[in-house]
């Protein structure tokens, strides 16, 4: 089974940056970031299809965030601007079998998460 490993989590104030990076132990296909806050589902944020030529991104995190990926190095990332207070919540980037998909359930391996804390 793939290992997925997070970082770049963090402290930032609200209109500040951050830059999530996923590192894959092995080749993955469809690439999502999910997040979730306390009291939250965990929601869908950005997702990314193998080629890295298709991507879904949340409403709330449109034109804000930027999902890319390296399949030489087996890892995607996210790039956050402009962060809110309601970004605040643990990142966790997941891999699905198929190509491409925007359904959580079809997102079978899962990373430890990452907090991402944004002050206002």
């Amino acid at each position: 089974q793939v290992h997925l490993v997070e970082s770049g989590g963090g402290l930032v104030q609200a209109g500040g940056s951050l830059r999530l990076s996923c590192a894959a132990s092995s080749a993955v296909y469809a690439m999502g970031w999910f997040r979730q806050a306390p009291g939250k589902e965990r929601e869908l944020v950005v997702a990314i299809d193998y080629e890295g030529e298709k991507t879904f991104y949340a409403d709330s995190v449109k034109g804000r965030f930027t999902i890319s990926r390296n399949n030489a190095n087996n890892a995607v990332y996210l790039q956050m601007n402009t962060l809110k207070p309601e970004d605040t919540a643990v990142y966790y980037c997941a891999t699905s079998t198929r190509m491409a998909t925007i359904v959580k359930g079809e997102y079978t391996c899962w990373g430890q998460g990452t907090q991402v804390t944004v002050s206002s």
